[in-house]
């Protein structure tokens, strides 16, 4: 009698433990998430506005998603958060989809931005290069530039403190901190990616099979950024394109140590200790003439050289007639 009375109570017990469980577990997250700087559905506020948002080029809002650019040649779009992130410790985790038309052919990608200017268009997928701050590039450019070890889709961290350029012939290959390749393409599925800025530890992770679990792309130790900057998202095509989707951005506030309370970061430049092995710029190769071409190119250098000899023959007819008239 004893055990059932036993049992019965163990068996309520786990029944409001696991009731209880999502609850606090969804308590614990909402506690540190910062709404002026995320971006979640519905998206309006009052008109055509959002809050804590601005937006920039070919950017529309509908009630799904946040599209950067459209499928078609030569857009760029972006959003900018209005309010300047005053927090040391972060993660930032986007919700977005790239899809397109183009099964071998597509580009060019999107950057996520936290960086001092905001609103500056630019080369950079749609914003400013020389920023100063840090860049999250997910380059899709199937036909990508130069030799390099990896394939695309990819995604690389550039951190600059004003003065670096990024090499847009080169896949920026030439500046970045590190970098995977992620197939984050025409997915089904919306795919997600999470950004941690933590103890001066960046790190990049990946959700893109719709697992719910995050798989690590990259970690970059003693990287230094400011407080004060501003959190973004751009994108561009050129002569290849896509639709690049953002459908959400969560901010959350992470947890600081005792000696990080007092620290004034504002003023620090922006910076990392290492980056990759920098690799010396080679021009592509030129790429050899198909054979058409090739034939184009061999007639027209047959007809230059009968016309040469046509013009030879007659001036020198021409030199002996004159010659014989001379002597007659």
């Amino acid at each position: 009698m004893c055990l059932c009375i036993v049992r019965t109570i163990f068996h309520q017990f786990l029944i409001v433990f696991l009731l209880l469980t999502p609850v606090l577990a969804e308590w614990n997250t909402r506690d540190y998430i910062r709404r002026e700087h995320s971006l979640t559905k519905p998206y309006q506020g009052s008109g055509m506005s959002v809050p804590y948002w601005d937006f920039l080029g070919s950017t529309i809002v509908t009630t799904n998603y946040v599209r950067l650019t459209p499928d078609l040649q030569s857009k760029a779009g972006a959003i900018w958060n209005t309010v300047p992130c005053m927090t040391r410790n972060w993660e930032i985790q986007v919700q977005f989809k790239v899809h397109g038309r183009g099964k071998d052919l597509f580009g060019d990608g999107l950057a996520l931005w936290y960086v001092k200017d905001r609103m500056q268009p630019g080369p950079v997928f749609g914003s400013k290069d020389y920023f100063q701050g840090l860049a999250i590039i997910l380059d899709t450019y199937s036909n990508h530039n130069g030799a390099h070890n990896h394939q695309h889709p990819y995604i690389s961290a550039m951190i600059s403190n004003g003065t670096l350029h990024y090499d847009h012939d080169r896949d920026g290959t030439h500046t970045q901190v590190a970098g995977c390749e992620a197939k984050f393409r025409n997915y089904n599925h919306d795919t997600h990616l999470s950004i941690i800025y933590k103890d001066d530890t960046l790190k990049v992770s990946m959700d893109l099979e719709g697992k719910n679990a995050w798989k690590e792309c990259f970690t970059v130790e003693n990287v230094l950024l400011p407080t004060g900057y501003y959190f973004g998202a751009s994108a561009t095509t050129g002569d290849l394109s896509d639709n690049h989707d953002i459908i959400a951005i969560k901010m959350y506030e992470l947890d600081l140590l005792d000696t990080q309370k007092e620290e004034d970061r504002s003023h620090i430049i922006p910076s990392a200790a290492t980056f990759e092995a920098p690799r010396d710029r080679a021009e592509d190769p030129k790429p050899a003439m198909s054979g058409f071409k090739t034939f184009l190119w061999m007639m027209f250098i047959a007809i230059i050289i009968i016309v040469l000899v046509v013009l030879g023959i007659m001036w020198y007819q021409k030199r002996q007639e004159h010659s014989r008239k001379r002597l007659y």
